[in-house]
């Protein structure tokens, strides 16, 4: 990686001078960008679940979950661990797998470099949520796993001896949220496979209109199906109308067929869209479709769509220090700041949601109204870039938030096959409580999750690099899904 330039006092008054004309003095450069990014996508081989593939890069791990579905005689191998536990959620899959393709969709020209290892990883996740969605007729098995036994062990999933056992939602116990959210996965995908893999695009497509089907048919919300199981883990407390709104999006974009355009127009009232809401997560896709959708309007003029640009207005403004709409939270440093636990899966959303928005802007010659002042593209890509320098170490810790990157990151990281020695230096089974010695532990992670985006730090920038502050030292794959598209668009600059 190339080394860090020194900035002198001169250089940092020009800083300071600079930021005051909203311009970012930045102490990263195209390279780093790029080997962030690809940082950003391998971590994704440290998640996987399965028999690994021969080009596996993360070689530290091992196979897992090699009997997954079997004792229902289903075949649900694959997949991701959705964090650092060793259960397969099926709601932030979905999502991950959703942000994965949308980051493809938008920058994959900006990353030519890792645009295989990008849709490899897309890969790993369709391949194992279209079993999930085909393997029994008006059925979808969304979690593999009993979160309450996995989070009782500290255990390498090669090591995994909890139950393993399988959810499903169907006609008797809907989750319209989950199987919209995995229709939207496969929709999106679709479009990232059109060109490389035609058959494969199809298939998705196709798979992704019969999920939403039974989603918007038998309505339901699946933290109410599978309470236990899923909450609190990743209950739906948005509900499942923002998912249906955020599918159907997805589907007429992969396919213009005009039935989903008229979905979207009948009901879009009744499922959020006249409501501003400004986070974008694995829970609530609303200001997420509408940045979407405000593309439709933005590109083609589609008048039904010009309520999607005011509401993605307001959220552009709510984050834009100076606006009258500004509302939204910063930290001393500048980082955005929703939650106490994991907030940077809120910054990484955010920072793609502006620079999204600022191509689609940009495309246009549009600007973002904020009542008697406007906002434009640039501003966006300029509040954007502050985020991920922030993350990547440019912060009053000087640390980045990225396991691997930088001079300074996080060594104790809550992820039990990180933290554990690996199989193969350590053959030898480890048993559940065996495993709580290296939790404890003061020492390092002995495997380093290269490209690992942490919760990170608190409203105050203090980060804890503490092991059992999971909160703030656990990663997850939906906080670097959306990384790797903004990643990616700074790269290329």
């Amino acid at each position: 990686m190339a080394p860090r330039p020194t900035f002198s006092l001169t250089m940092q008054l020009l800083c300071l001078a600079f930021s005051m004309l909203t311009l970012v003095c930045s102490a990263f450069n195209s390279h780093d960008y790029s080997d962030a990014l690809q940082k950003s996508i391998l971590f994704f081989e440290g998640q996987r679940s399965g028999k690994l593939p021969s080009n596996q890069r993360l070689s530290w791990r091992g196979n897992s979950g090699l009997s997954d579905g079997s004792s229902y005689h289903v075949d649900l191998l694959g997949g991701y661990y959705d964090a650092g536990d060793n259960v397969k959620f099926g709601l932030p899959m979905a999502f991950t797998t959703t942000l994965l393709a949308w980051s493809v969709i938008e920058f994959g020209s900006s990353m030519p470099g890792q645009i295989d290892n990008a849709r490899a990883a897309i890969r790993w996740s369709t391949d194992y949520l279209l079993k999930a969605a085909t393997a029994t007729p008006n059925t979808l098995y969304v979690q593999v796993g009993d979160p309450n036994m996995d989070h009782r062990c500290w255990e390498r999933p090669e090591d995994m001896d909890t139950p393993r056992n399988v959810y499903k939602v169907s006609t008797q116990n809907p989750g319209s949220d989950v199987a919209a959210e995995t229709a939207a996965a496969l929709a999106a995908a679709s479009i990232v496979f059109k060109n490389s893999d035609p058959s494969y695009s199809t298939k998705l497509l196709q798979t992704a209109m019969k999920v939403f089907d039974f989603a918007d048919r038998y309505r339901g919300s699946y933290s109410d199906s599978l309470s236990s199981v899923v909450c609190p883990f990743y209950c739906s407390y948005s509900g499942y109308h923002d998912e249906l709104l955020w599918g159907a999006s997805w589907i007429h974009r992969a396919s213009q067929d005009n039935s989903y355009l008229a979905y979207i127009q009948s009901n879009g009232h009744t499922m959020g869209a006249d409501e501003d809401d400004y986070s974008f997560s694995w829970d609530d896709k609303r200001v997420g479709t509408k940045v979407l959708l405000s593309k439709g309007f933005l590109d083609k003029s589609v008048q039904e769509f010009q309520l999607y640009k005011v509401h993605s207005d307001n959220y552009i403004c709510s984050l834009v220090p100076g606006t009258s709409s500004f509302q939204a939270q910063y930290t001393p440093g500048g980082l955005l700041y929703k939650a106490s636990e994991s907030n940077l899966q809120y910054v990484t959303t955010t920072a793609f949601l502006l620079l999204t928005y600022a191509k689609y802007l940009g495309s246009n010659g549009g600007i973002a109204s904020c009542g008697t002042s406007t906002v434009t593209a640039e501003n966006l890509i300029s509040l954007a870039k502050k985020q991920v320098d922030y993350i990547l170490g440019q912060n009053p810790a000087k640390m980045s938030y990225m396991v691997g990157f930088g001079e300074k990151y996080p060594q104790h990281v809550h992820h039990r096959g990180s933290s554990l020695p690996s199989v193969h230096a350590h053959p030898d089974h480890i048993a559940c409580n065996d495993g709580f010695n290296y939790l404890k532990s003061g020492s390092p992670n002995p495997n380093v999750l290269t490209g690992a985006i942490l919760g990170g730090p608190d409203n105050r920038d203090s980060f804890s690099d503490d092991r059992n502050n999971y909160q703030q030292s656990e990663p997850a794959t939906y906080i670097n899904a959306p990384f790797i598209g903004a990643l990616a668009f700074f790269a290329a600059q």
